[in-house]
C-alpha cells in the first residue's frame, strides 16, 4: 500500500521552561527544560546555544522527531507583538550568531543534513517582527507588516546565520508587506508564502537557498465568519482552546480559489504546505494546468532528499528503552537548569542585597513554591508582618483576548496597573494579565518588607510602576524556583543582559517604529542592561 515513504515527524519547540509554582522539579521523562530563546539571548553565548541544540537534537531523535519547526529568526523590534518569546531579541547581529549556533546544534554542524540530524526550519522569512500595531498575522486585523523606519534589510540579517549553517528548511510568515520596496522594486502585497519576489528572487536567488520551503499552517484556507469571531465567551469560560477554531490565513489572495492559492504559492517557491490534509484542491490545480507536474516533482525531490539524508528509509524506528534513558537525563537537565539561572538579568540590587544568605530568615512568598524555599534554608510565613523578606514572582503584564491565538487583540498596557486603571485606559474586552500581581507587589511595598521581585518577560514590559517597590529586580525568561534561589544565594550568578529595551511608558511604545531596533525614547532599562554582583 502506497510507496513506503517514511513520515517525517516535526514539532514546535519542546525544551523551554514554563514556571509552575506547584512543581518542585521537572517531571520524570520530560525533555530537558531550558530558558526561552530570549534567555539564551540574554546569556549571549553561541557555544551554549549550540550545546542546547545538540542536547535537544538527541532528545528529539530518541523519540522519533526528525524536524524542528524552529528557530525563530524574527526580531523583537515591536514590543507589543505576542510572539517575541520565541526570538533571540532585537539585535540582528546577536540573533544571526545564535540562529547559526542553534541550527548547528540541531543539524550536527554546518554541512547540511546527516543521519543523526534534526532538520531545522528557520522562520519566519523575511522576518515577522515588525507587525503593524503589534497585532499578529494569525488574524485578519493583524495581517500587515510595516517598515516605516526603512529597516527591511536589518530583519534579513539573522537569516544569514541560518544560511551559513545550511539550514534545511525555511518557513515564510502569514503577513503581507505593506508599502514595502526592496532595491527599488515595490513588493507585492500578498502573504510572504505567496510572494515570488520574496521566496524565489530573494530567498532562492539572492541567498542561494536550495532546501525546502515549508508554508506556515493553513495559508490556503479561508478565514470565515467563525474564524473572525474566535471562541464564544461560553467556550472561553469552559477553557476551550482557540486553536480548535478552524482558521485560514490567505492574506492578500482571499479572492482566489483554493486551487489558485496553491498555484500562486508553488509559483512563489513553496515546496510543502503545513496544516492542510485535503489534496483535492492541489490535484485540481495540476489537472487544470495551474501547476505543472515538473514543479511538483522538484518539490518532492527536495523533501525526499532530506528523508534519505536522515536515514529514515533505512531505519525509521526508535529504541523506546534507550529513549526513556536519554530524554531529560540528569546531565542534560543540569545544563538546562544552569542556563535558567544564568539567563536571569539583574536590573536592580539596592544596598547590594544580593547575594543573600538564608540563615533562617522568615520569607513571604508570592507565586513561589514553599517547599523549595524551605529546602533553601528559609522559614516560610504567610503574614507579611512577620516577614524579613518577600520573594515575589510575576509574569509580564499585558492585555489579551483569549478568543484568539496569540491574544490577537492589541497588546495594550504592557505595564503593571490596577484593575481600575485598566478599565479607565482601555476600551478592549480582553483579559488584563497583571492587576492581581500589581496588587501583590503593592501589598509587600506598603508593608515595608524588603522585596526580591522576579518578572518573567515573554516580551518587553513597562516596569516603571513596580521597579521602585523592589530592592532587587530580576528579569527571567523561564526558570525553576530552584534556579531563582541559586541566583539569590549567589550559588549561580545572574549573568544575563536584556535582549531588548524595557520602555518607560506606553506612549514611548506607541512612538516606536515597529521595524527599528532600540528606538524607545528614554527606556527604563536599555538594551544590554544587567548588573553584576
Amino acid at each position: 500500500m502506497g510507496l513506503g515513504i517514511p513520515m517525517t515527524v516535526s514539532t514546535d519547540p519542546r525544551n523551554h521552561f514554563t514556571h509552575d509554582p506547584n512543581a518542585t522539579s521537572i517531571g520524570a521523562g520530560a525533555f530537558s527544560q531550558w530558558p526561552e530563546t530570549l534567555g539564551l539571548a540574554a546569556i549571549g553565548d553561541a557555544a551554549l546555544v549550540q550545546r542546547f541544540g545538540d542536547i535537544a537534537r538527541q532528545e528529539y531523535r530518541a523519540v522519533g522527531i526528525h524536524e524542528a519547526l524552529s528557530p525563530q529568526a524574527d526580531l523583537a523590534t515591536e514590543p507589543r507583538w505576542g510572539r517575541i518569546n520565541g526570538t533571540f531579541g532585537e539585535d540582528n547581529l546577536l540573533a544571526k550568531s545564535l540562529v547559526k549556533a542553534y541550527i548547528e546544534g540541531f543539524q550536527q554542524g554546518s554541512d547540511g543534513i546527516g543521519k543523526e540530524s534534526v532538520v531545522t526550519v528557520v522562520k519566519h522569512f523575511a522576518g515577522a517582527g515588525p507587525q503593524k500595531d503589534g497585532l499578529d498575522a494569525h488574524n485578519p486585523w493583524g495581517k500587515e507588516q510595516v517598515y516605516p523606519g526603512g529597516q527591511f534589510a536589518y530583519h534579513l540579517v539573522p537569516f544569514e546565520g541560518a544560511f551559513e549553517a545550511k539550514v534545511g528548511a525555511v518557513m515564510p510568515y502569514y503577513a503581507l508587506p505593506e508599502g514595502l520596496t526592496h532595491e527599488g522594486q515595490a513588493i507585492e502585497e500578498v502573504g510572504f508564502g505567496f510572494n515570488r519576489q520574496i521566496l524565489t528572487d530573494l530567498l532562492r536567488g539572492h541567498f542561494k537557498f536550495d532546501g525546502v520551503v515549508l508554508s506556515d499552517w493553513g495559508i490556503v484556507n479561508d478565514c470565515n465568519a467563525r474564524c473572525e469571531q474566535g471562541l464564544t465567551q461560553d467556550e472561553v469560560t469552559a477553557g476551550v482552546s482557540p486553536w480548535t477554531v478552524p482558521f485560514g490565513m490567505s492574506w492578500g489572495v482571499e479572492k482566489l480559489t483554493k486551487a489558485e492559492r496553491y498555484a500562486k504559492a508553488i509559483d512563489a517557491g513553496v515546496d510543502q504546505f503545513g496544516g492542510v490534509e485535503d489534496p483535492a484542491p492541489l490535484l485540481a490545480a495540476v489537472q487544470s494546468g495551474l501547476v505543472t507536474e515538473a514543479a511538483i516533482t522538484t518539490s518532492a525531490e527536495r523533501i525526499l532528499e532530506q528523508k534519505f539524508a536522515l536515514g529514515l528509509f533505512e531505519n525509521p524506528y526508535v529504541d523506546t528503552q534507550a529513549a526513556v534513558a536519554l530524554v531529560g537525563k540528569a546531565e542534560f537537565q543540569q545544563a538546562a537548569q544552569a542556563a535558567q539561572a544564568a539567563s536571569h538579568v539583574l536590573l536592580k540590587n539596592e544596598g547590594s542585597l544580593l547575594p543573600l544568605k538564608a540563615d533562617g530568615k522568615r520569607v513571604y512568598l508570592h507565586n513561589v513554591n514553599a517547599e523549595v524555599a524551605a529546602a533553601n534554608g528559609y522559614i516560610v510565613v504567610t503574614d507579611l508582618a512577620q516577614a524579613d523578606l518577600a520573594i515575589v514572582r510575576v509574569n509580564a503584564p499585558g492585555e489579551q483576548d483569549p478568543r484568539f491565538p496569540f491574544g490577537s487583540i492589541h497588546f495594550g498596557q504592557l505595564g503593571f496597573a490596577s484593575a481600575d486603571q485598566v478599565v479607565q485606559e482601555t476600551a478592549h474586552e480582553g483579559i488584563y494579565r497583571g492587576a492581581d500581581e500589581y496588587a501583590a507587589i503593592q501589598a509587600v511595598a506598603q508593608a515595608g518588607v524588603p522585596m526580591v521581585l522576579s518578572v518573567y518577560l515573554d516580551r518587553p514590559a513597562i516596569l516603571t510602576e513596580v521597579a521602585p517597590a523592589a530592592q532587587v529586580l530580576l528579569a527571567n525568561f523561564g526558570a525553576l524556583d530552584q534556579a531563582l534561589f541559586d541566583v539569590i544565594s549567589g550559588k549561580a550568578k545572574a549573568s544575563g543582559k536584556l535582549p531588548f529595551e524595557l520602555p518607560s511608558s506606553w506612549q514611548a511604545v506607541q512612538n516606536q517604529h515597529p521595524d527599528v531596533a532600540k528606538d524607545s525614547a528614554n527606556p527604563l532599562y536599555p538594551y544590554g542592561a544587567g548588573l553584576a554582583y
